[in-house]
């Protein structure tokens, strides 16, 4: 054997085994962490936790909000695959489901923050777990929408011929999901993901310390760290949280991320293979751990052809079709029964409530509601004008990728509300104020949408398109036109729907500003809604929310559902 090729293979089972290692000391390192978040979320109940400013805490602040954060996303993608599923195949689910997706993505997190939070603490009034799980909800209501949009989105889109192949074949359930579908919608749902992951970090400060009418609620975090430095007009905690911020969030960029994204590369649907793909040392020194492949074949493997063998038997076992249609009808009518005594109590709790409006709040909340329509159509308009020929340039080249994705993720992840500060005191300078200052934060809190379904469609053109696009010489115009618009066209579709309703979410921290002990706000739904919920005036706060819901929720019908559909019947990518 040659001394060169003697020297690769030492040098490749020295870096296996020292990748073992790493991964043996991350998984003890994870489940030590997660013993310790664990106890101290049995602790006796604090309402009020202590927050420190010094530099010191940020290591034990950032675990926890890691932890948060990475809890809610499990959540969310749990939610995300079984609730899309079921509304890309089921008719008479998708036509409740998805409106019911709309209002609920419609609804900001202040919204949900005093049922939520009122009804942790209640379960759990002894202990610190309430308070924790109502702040993971909350993260959960401002990561999971954009995730299940982009997956149902997938779904509905996939090709008829591939469809018709996992029939020819006979694929159960289970093979379809696996084979097809997760895998067809695997690098929207990356994207996504990271894009709602980064939404977290974005609504952190909001989750970690909040004030509900007399009530003051703070968890030690990166959210309530940035909070108490914002509010005390701290530019040097200020700083230093952003740096401990960023530092977590490249961390999962590139043990997470990247190594997910060069992974998900190779179920983009194309006959020739690019030759720019993704890469990723972290994958590929997992590729090569001996730890990593010995789990894979004794472990992941064997359940993965147990499942199969599983759900494939049980399609295979003969059902009585009268039996199994009549249980599903009456299952159906009393979850149909149940769901219409839900909503007509609520009806009526809600109308008891909103009776005791005044006309001058309802007049208050119409302005503001016209106010935030304009904003947030501004900052959509000026959102799309940069993000998507950005992120088209960032899709079709993979190089520019590793640099341009990182640094897209830490500016969607770092809140809007801690560089606000700076962002305010030019304005002032500058002559403009809060109304205009507001744009600016829903731009920064909703662009990153827009720019990341974008890349995830671009990416998803398949290589053999783009080199035949090349050798048609098309011109920029027709490239446009024929290929790279159509291309990402389902993909921006999702990208709007859920820019918009981050925008409209996004309203509720951009119009009502805490600084240096005083609060700052202009004319707005949200600011109504963020007034409301300090001062604890449920029937504003309800009757805001229905206004944001009901706005979201006819634009939606009106333009992006039939938008989805011109994308379902026209911009597949099919024979």
């Amino acid at each position: 054997m040659e001394p060169t090729l003697t020297r690769n293979i030492v040098g490749n089972r020295t870096w296996s085994r020292i990748t073992d290692v790493f991964i043996f000391g991350g998984c003890l390192s994870l489940f030590y962490g997660l013993i310790l978040i664990g106890r101290t979320w049995l602790h006796p109940f604090t309402q009020q936790a202590e927050i420190s400013r010094s530099a010191a805490m940020l290591p034990v602040y950032a675990a926890y909000s890691l932890s948060r954060i990475l809890l809610a996303y499990v959540l969310s993608l749990t939610f995300t695959l079984v609730y899309g599923y079921i509304a890309a195949y089921n008719k008479a689910a998708e036509r409740i489901m998805i409106p019911l997706l709309d209002v609920l993505q419609s609804i900001p997190v202040l919204s949900f923050l005093p049922g939520v939070m009122l009804a942790m603490v209640a379960l759990f009034p002894r202990s610190q777990l309430g308070l924790e799980l109502g702040s993971i909800l909350l993260i959960f209501t401002g990561q999971v929408w954009n995730m299940a949009f982009s997956f149902y989105s997938s779904l509905k889109s996939i090709p008829r011929e591939l469809r018709e192949v996992a029939t020819i074949y006979r694929l159960s359930w289970w093979q379809r999901f696996t084979q097809l579908e997760l895998p067809y919608a695997s690098i929207g749902l990356v994207w996504n993901s990271m894009m709602s992951v980064a939404g977290g970090w974005f609504f952190l400060m909001a989750c970690e310390m909040f004030v509900l009418g007399e009530r003051d609620f703070r968890l030690p975090g990166l959210g309530s760290y940035l909070q108490t430095a914002a509010s005390a007009g701290d530019t040097r905690s200020i700083a230093w949280g952003l740096a401990a911020m960023i530092s977590v969030i490249v961390l999962l960029d590139q043990l997470v991320w990247r190594p997910v994204i060069a992974w998900a590369d190779k179920f983009k649907i194309e006959q020739v293979e690019s030759a720019n793909a993704p890469l990723s040392a972290v994958l590929d020194l997992l590729r090569r751990s001996p730890a990593v492949g010995y789990l894979g074949s004794r472990f992941f493997a064997p359940i993965g052809e147990r499942l199969t063998r599983y759900f494939a038997g049980r399609a295979a076992v003969p059902v009585t079709q009268g039996h199994r249609s009549a249980g599903k009808i009456w299952i159906g009518r009393l979850l149909a029964v149940i769901s219409l005594a839900v909503i007509l109590y609520t009806v009526f709790r809600a109308g008891r409530m909103l009776a005791g409006l005044g006309g001058a709040e309802l007049a208050a909340i119409l302005r503001g509601a016209g106010a935030t329509f304009l904003r947030v159509n501004v900052a959509l308009l000026i959102g799309a004008a940069w993000a998507i020929p950005v992120g088209v340039k960032i899709g079709f080249s993979p190089r520019l990728a590793r640099v341009a994705q990182p640094l897209a993720q830490i500016a969607a992840s770092v809140p809007a509300t801690a560089l606000f500060p700076v962002v305010l005191l030019v304005l002032i300078r500058a002559g403009g104020g809060l109304g205009v200052g507001s744009i600016l934060l829903i731009l920064l809190g909703t662009q990153w949408y827009i720019l990341f379904n974008v890349i995830a469609g671009a990416m998803a053109i398949p290589t053999d398109m783009k080199e035949a696009a090349s050798v048609f010489r098309f011109s920029v115009v027709d490239r446009w036109r024929l290929l790279i618009l159509p291309g990402i066209f389902p993909y921006l579709v999702t990208g709007m729907v859920t820019a918009a309703g981050g925008a409209w979410n996004a309203s509720i921290v951009a119009e009502y500003f805490r600084f240096k002990g005083e609060t700052l706000s202009t004319i707005g739904l949200g600011a109504t809604i963020s007034q409301a919920t300090d001062a604890g005036d449920f029937k504003l706060l309800l009757a805001s929310t229905i206004t944001m819901a009901a706005l979201v929720v006819t634009i939606n019908r009106l333009l992006w559902r039939r938008l989805y559909r011109l994308a379902e019947a026209r911009f597949k990518l099919e024979s």
